[in-house]
C-alpha cells in the first residue's frame, strides 16, 4: 500500500465540510497514510451530465485527471460522494471511448494529452482496506454508540461506478464494526435525502429527511453516519422541520474519536458534543 494518497478536495470540503476534511486528514496521518492535496485541481462540476454527446461538461473533471497525471500519480482519492461520482463517471467514459478521449484532448489543447490511466477512488474504499489497521489503532472504543449508517445515492449509482452492492452495501458497517460501534440495520440507508432539491424545494427534502431520521430513531440509533457533504447538510439542517434532533456524523469523525484524536466539530447544526459527552467518548 502507498505511503500517501493524492487527494482531490473539491469545493465543499474547503467551505461547509471543513470538519470532514480535517478529521479525514488527521485519521490518515495517524494511520501513516496521509492525504496529500493535489498541486492543482478544478471544481468537478457537481453533477454528471446525462447527455451522451455533451463532451464539454466532462472538461472540468478530466482537467483534474490531467493534473494528477502531471504529478505522476496513478490514483486520486476524494472524500465527497458527489465529486467521486462525477470524477469516476467522466474518467470511465474516457477510458471506454477512444473517440471521446480524442475529442477531449482536442479541447484541452493547452494541457498535455490525458492518457486515461488515472484511477478514481473514494476514501471509504481505502478505509475498508485498512480496517484491520484501524481496529488495532482504536484507543477509545465506540461500543456504547448505536449508529445507523447512511450511504445515499452517489456512491452506489449507477452500477458501473458503485463502490459496493447497490441494494445491500456493507462497507460502512464493516468500518464501524472495527471501531466497536453497535451498527443498526438500516434499510433506509440507500434512499435519497432529496439532494439538490434543498435549493428550491425544501419541502421535498424535509419529507425525505423525516422518513430517514424517524426510522433510525425508532430503531434506537444514537446518531447517523455518512460520507457525503450534501447528505450531511440535508439530514442535519432539515431536521429543524421535524421533531427529531439526531446527530449526523461524518465517518471520519467517528474514526478520529475512536483513535483518540482531538477534532473540531463546528459545522454541525445538531450538537454532537452532548451525545459524545453522555457516552464518555469526548470530555
Amino acid at each position: 500500500m502507498e505511503d500517501s494518497y493524492l487527494y482531490y478536495p473539491g469545493c465543499t470540503l474547503k467551505t461547509k465540510a471543513k470538519d470532514y476534511e480535517s478529521s479525514a486528514m488527521k485519521v490518515m496521518e495517524e494511520l501513516g497514510r496521509p492525504l496529500v492535496e493535489m498541486d492543482d485541481w478544478y471544481c468537478c462540476g457537481a453533477m454528471q451530465s446525462l447527455t451522451e454527446d455533451d463532451i464539454m461538461h466532462q472538461i472540468a473533471p478530466i482537467r483534474t485527471m490531467c493534473c494528477a497525471q502531471e504529478q505522476g500519480e496513478e490514483k486520486v482519492v476524494t472524500l465527497c460522494d458527489m465529486c467521486y461520482n462525477v470524477l469516476k463517471q467522466a474518467n470511465e467514459r474516457m477510458k471506454e471511448n477512444e473517440d471521446d478521449l480524442e475529442t477531449m484532448n482536442d479541447f484541452l489543447d493547452e494541457d498535455p494529452d490525458y492518457e486515461g490511466e488515472v484511477e478514481v477512488h473514494h476514501l471509504l474504499e481505502i478505509l475498508l482496506e485498512m480496517k484491520d489497521e484501524i481496529e488495532d489503532a482504536v484507543t477509545n472504543s465506540l461500543d456504547d454508540l448505536n449508529i445507523a449508517p447512511y450511504y445515499g445515492c452517489m456512491l452506489l449509482r449507477p452500477d458501473n461506478v458503485a463502490i459496493d452492492e447497490t441494494e445491500d452495501p456493507e462497507m460502512m458497517e464493516e468500518i464501524l464494526g472495527s471501531l466497536g460501534a453497535e451498527v443498526i440495520e438500516n434499510p433506509k440507508r440507500t434512499e435519497c435525502c432529496g439532494s439538490y432539491h434543498t435549493v428550491n424545494r425544501s419541502d421535498i427534502v424535509e419529507k425525505r429527511v423525516e422518513d430517514i431520521v424517524s426510522y433510525a430513531v425508532n430503531e434506537g440509533a444514537d446518531a447517523i453516519v455518512l460520507s457525503c457533504p450534501l447528505c450531511q447538510f440535508n439530514l442535519d439542517f432539515h431536521q429543524r422541520a421535524t421533531e427529531f434532533e439526531l446527530p449526523v456524523f461524518y465517518i471520519t469523525e467517528l474514526i478520529a474519536l475512536a483513535l483518540g484524536l482531538d477534532i473540531e466539530m463546528e459545522n454541525h447544526k445538531i450538537d454532537p458534543i452532548s451525545l459524545l459527552e453522555e457516552k464518555g467518548i469526548k470530555e
